[in-house]
């Protein structure tokens, strides 16, 4: 095996080394050609074609047959019964690829048996016929009597070939049809040797019938039209379908072309230009593929989301840029100040240390929310996430409940979501506890449900937020309270962490206090009537 697989890693390698780029068009090209070409391989190989044409000489000798065992009957001198009306066709038998080709037929011998007189005069009456058929069709024509002897024929007059097997059947009745070498063969074209049927020749021997007895034999041997006489003669029939072919291969290519090159091409140049910073996709050919059409559509979704997260990006930078810039710009404040008034009294030294103190933490803390930002960012929920809205929502309830503070909860008879229980605490646990920085008293979570999704309406009774701040309050760092140390963040990361399985959240006006509404979808492993099931972890 060792021996084997080295020549052929070998080979492999070559030819990796060697093969020509090739374009789609060329490759199609070629595939359809090859297809193209296959009916005609197959005729010649398979000869289905010879097969055809052996079959069809057969056929020719059916016919002869038949209207010469008619004008038989007619000449026999005695009175005959008329024929059977039934219809009684006789179909090709022949199949060159299951049949077996016979020695050449043998000579006749001779015998002391008379012929039938009846036979002789039915024979004398039908040879200006079988001449006429001879000479039109190049068959071979005997005429026999019932016991095989020759009645009319030309140098075998009176002699017998009942020693054949096509005959013994005949005499019994049965009509049988074989193929058997041509000793006249000879090589008169090139590539004759490829044809089969060009050194054969077709056997048909028939009995004729009359008041239910044979009252004669019909023996007739022809030689078939070899394939490449055939091919030859329907050359015309031949060409005209090789034109048609070539004009389908043409018109074929053209559309896989305009359906699938072309638009591939268009395709790739905008993905340059996308990488080059112009995103700009062209529509979909109205000629390219469905499948062609599907991936210019999917590709211009994918150059939008991917313009909108660079302006994201950039934005999210500057604004990094700024929130760190301040608590830096004091604390550096606070060092030159040091160290240009190194006497100064210890309670203003101990002032601006604990202004860079205060700065330093509030770079701890910005620097934690960013990072739980990016976490929140490449959250990817578990696909079977099945998790209870009931339980998470208690447990923030239960942690925020005071004197002063009011959690209610209205959640009854709600299906599970696709969401696993820690995102949803952690989601709830930011709206509740800036209600509660806010300054408001009592905090309401409410749900509802259909079919396939689950509504959470978190509100309070705080002093709410401003109708040009619905939008803005998930932008990160955009907060109210940045003097009592917010960070901006909250939401931020709560939208993120909702859309990680297919969630959303929004601030909606409300009369009094802060009114938000989150939706999620119904888990997929769970139907009507819902039954409350924990969810996995989710991962960053």
């Amino acid at each position: 095996m060792i021996g084997v697989a080295r020549p052929l890693r070998a080979a492999k390698t070559w030819l990796k080394g060697h093969w020509p780029a090739l374009r789609l068009r060329t490759i199609l090209f070629a595939t359809l050609l090859f297809v193209a070409a296959l009916p005609g391989i197959g005729a010649v190989f398979l000869r289905v074609y010879e097969n055809t044409l052996v079959q069809q000489t057969e056929a020719e000798l059916i016919a002869q047959g038949a209207v010469l065992a008619g004008a038989y009957r007619a000449s026999w001198p005695e009175p005959l019964p008329p024929p059977p009306e039934t219809l009684a066709p006789q179909q090709p038998r022949i199949d060159l690829n299951a049949m077996s080709t016979l020695p050449s037929q043998a000579d006749w011998r001779t015998t002391e048996q008379v012929a039938d007189t009846p036979a002789r005069i039915a024979g004398l009456r039908l040879l200006p016929i079988v001449r006429e058929a001879t000479r039109t069709t190049l068959a071979a024509i005997r005429v026999l009597d019932a016991h095989g002897i020759v009645v009319l024929g030309r140098s075998d007059l009176r002699k017998s070939y009942a020693h054949l097997p096509e005959v013994r059947a005949a005499v019994a009745g049965r009509t049988m049809t074989m193929l058997r070498e041509n000793d006249a063969y000879e090589i008169r074209y090139p590539l004759q040797w490829l044809s089969r049927a060009a050194t054969v020749r077709v056997h048909y021997v028939r009995p004729i019938e009359a008041d239910g007895r044979v009252i004669g034999i019909l023996m007739l041997s022809r030689s078939p039209r070899g394939l490449f006489v055939g091919i030859y003669q329907d050359r015309g029939k031949i060409a005209l379908g090789i034109a048609l072919i070539f004009a389908t291969l043409l018109v074929l290519a053209a559309l896989l072309s305009r359906g699938i090159t072309r638009p591939i091409e268009a395709l790739s140049e905008a993905t340059e230009n996308v990488a080059r910073g112009s995103v700009s996709v062209p529509e979909p050919p109205p000629t390219a593929a469905i499948e062609i059409q599907a991936l210019y559509v999917n590709f211009a979704a994918m150059a939008e989301r991917i313009e909108r997260r660079s302006r994201y990006l950039r934005d999210f930078a500057a604004a990094v840029s700024h929130e760190l810039k301040t608590p830096i710009a004091g604390i550096k404040g606070v060092l030159e100040l040091m160290v240009e008034h190194p006497n100064m009294r210890d309670d203003e030294r101990a002032r601006f240390l604990a202004n860079a103190n205060a700065d330093a933490d509030r770079l701890s803390h910005l620097l934690r929310r960013l990072l739980d930002l990016a976490r929140a960012d490449m959250a990817l929920a578990p696909e079977d996430s099945a998790g209870a809205v009931a339980d998470p929502a208690m447990r923030v309830a239960d942690a925020h409940r005071s004197g002063d503070f009011a959690v209610t909860l209205a959640l009854d008879d709600l299906p599970p979501v696709s969401a696993p229980e820690e995102l949803l605490e952690a989601v709830l646990e930011t709206l509740v506890e800036n209600s509660r920085q806010v300054g408001a008293n009592h905090v309401r979570i409410a749900g509802r449900a259909d079919a396939v999704r689950v509504g959470l309406t978190v509100c309070d009774d705080g002093p709410g937020i401003p109708p040009a701040d619905h939008q803005r309050i998930f932008e990160p760092f955009h907060t109210s309270r940045r003097a009592e140390g917010g960070s901006g963040l909250g939401l931020s990361i709560a939208r993120s962490l909702l859309a990680a399985c297919g969630g959303t959240i929004a601030s909606v006006p409300a009369e009094y206090g802060a009114r938000f509404e989150i939706c999620l979808p119904v888990a997929a492993s769970v139907s009507p009537p819902w039954k409350g099931g924990a969810g996995g972890g989710w991962r960053a």
